[in-house]
């Protein structure tokens, strides 16, 4: 035996009769749609359900795994307290997800933790009305790159595998949390937009196209769900599977998306995963002399901890002129560091993209040193930045034409432009003073410049 079903579920707590106190009836689609799963997973008599939540232990860099005996839980918080849970955890495959990744090199354990989270309680409500007795497991996210989510959900299928025990695995997450004006977080036009895509996605089974979603994109649609549906396909990596679409509704603001996958048979193991990883390094192949200039010197350092000289066949333009400059590193689609200068610290770009990719590698606060093993997964950019200029008023800005400079006192912030995600004025300016640590509310002057931008 080995995984025998898979589901996509939201976890909204109003559709829990008790909770929702007669409001759930706004949904009613999604609870029957629910109510039809949970009978599924009941025919299917699993001896385990793997539960993967986005409000289950949650960390940067390191993905969690139900490490207690036993777990319980209520609504309480949600003023039904008389609702409880009281689970065993499926300790023996628990251990041995957490041996495949201690093997793997793969930053996930157990971690005793006895309570249970809504993102949990809400499927397993449903669950248990069909189904009594079974043991469970719980999965928290990380927000390491898709490709690691994915990567966990291979794990996970590969210690399902090995112990041959019948398992079906729940994907708890909503959509984006920004569909209406009058939901409780506003609306945003990437909510729709969103909703529209991932149902298109997961009610084709189509999950490569999970780790093509920009992570910009996915903050601002505001979802919660992305990576543990991205776990989830990794569960399935190498099956070829039946998809079920059951419904949809953005009733209350928020997206609740329901759908069930039957894996029918077996593919070329792991063939997408590598072929995706293949995709990405081709992808980061590049012909631009700046970026193969900062590549090279990041690869020297990191292996050999050796900062290069200028090569000898530099061009003129990277040797006579000067400018400042930023090095951005992005690894999987996420930030891996990016440091520079917004003016010319050397005699010329060649050096001052030199020193900033070395910085940019293993001084960026926000992270940990970039490592040898990482470096065929990098994307580089070379920002090479105009001489600022003093602007009057903000209505001199552009995000997409022109970076920020803001200063107050001796504290200084700077924002390049173009960057995904940042579409107003107000936002470059609101994060460049973050950046900087000035209030919202202290004044700032303000200076432009341009860059030429090097991918």
């Amino acid at each position: 035996m080995a995984l025998i079903g898979s589901f996509m579920v939201p976890h909204p707590p109003l559709i829990v009769p008790e909770v929702g106190k007669g409001s759930e009836h706004q949904v009613d689609k999604t609870i029957l749609s629910y109510q039809e799963i949970a009978k599924e997973i009941a025919i299917l008599k699993p001896e385990t359900i793997i539960i993967s939540s986005p409000h289950a232990e949650y960390y940067s860099d390191y993905f969690y795994i139900s490490g207690s005996n036993r777990v319980n839980g209520n609504f309480s918080s949600f003023g039904a307290s008389r609702v409880t849970f009281a689970e065993e955890i499926d300790i023996e495959l628990a251990k041995e997800i957490e041996r495949i990744a201690k093997k793997e090199d793969f930053p996930c354990g157990c971690i005793e933790d006895e309570t249970l989270d809504h993102g949990t309680m809400v499927p397993l409500y449903f669950i248990r009305k069909e189904l009594p007795k079974c043991k469970i497991i719980i999965v928290g996210l990380s927000t390491l790159p898709l490709i690691d989510n994915y990567h966990f959900g291979m794990i996970i299928k590969e210690a399902v595998n090995k112990l041959n025990k019948k398992v079906v695995f729940v994907s708890s997450g909503d959509l984006s949390h920004k569909l209406q004006e009058y939901g409780p977080y506003g609306f945003s036009k990437e909510g729709p937009i969103y909703d529209e895509r991932i149902i298109d996605t997961m009610s084709k089974a189509k999950f490569n196209e999970l780790l093509e979603y920009d992570e910009y994109f996915l903050e601002k649609a505001a979802e919660c769900g992305h990576r543990s549906f991205t776990i989830m396909a990794g569960t399935l990596d190498g099956l070829d599977v039946n998809s079920k679409f059951l419904s949809h509704e953005d009733i209350t603001g928020v997206g609740y998306g329901i759908c069930a996958f039957y894996p029918k048979g077996k593919n070329i193991e792991r063939e997408f995963y590598n072929k995706y990883l293949e995709k990405i390094i081709e992808k980061n192949k590049s012909t631009d002399e700046y970026v193969n200039l900062a590549r090279k010197t990041i690869e020297e350092y990191i292996s050999n901890n050796k900062k290069i000289e200028v090569p000898k066949d530099t061009s003129k333009e990277l040797l006579n002129n000067k400018a400042g400059v930023f090095v951005s590193i992005h690894k999987l689609g996420k930030l891996r560091g990016c440091i520079g200068t917004f003016l010319p610290t050397t005699e010329s770009i060649a050096k001052e993209i030199i020193n900033n990719a070395i910085s940019a590698a293993t001084k960026d606060p926000r992270f940990s040193p970039i490592t040898e093993d990482e470096i065929k997964y990098l994307e580089i950019n070379v920002d090479v930045l105009s001489i600022p200029e003093h602007i009057n008023s903000k209505e001199e800005l552009d995000p997409k034409k022109y970076g920020v400079i803001v200063t107050n006192g001796y504290r200084k912030g700077l924002l390049l432009p173009d960057l995904d995600g940042i579409d107003t004025v107000e936002e470059q300016i609101a994060i460049a003073k973050r950046k900087a640590n000035i209030l919202k509310n202290e004044e700032v002057s303000l200076e432009r410049f341009s860059v030429v931008r090097h991918e």
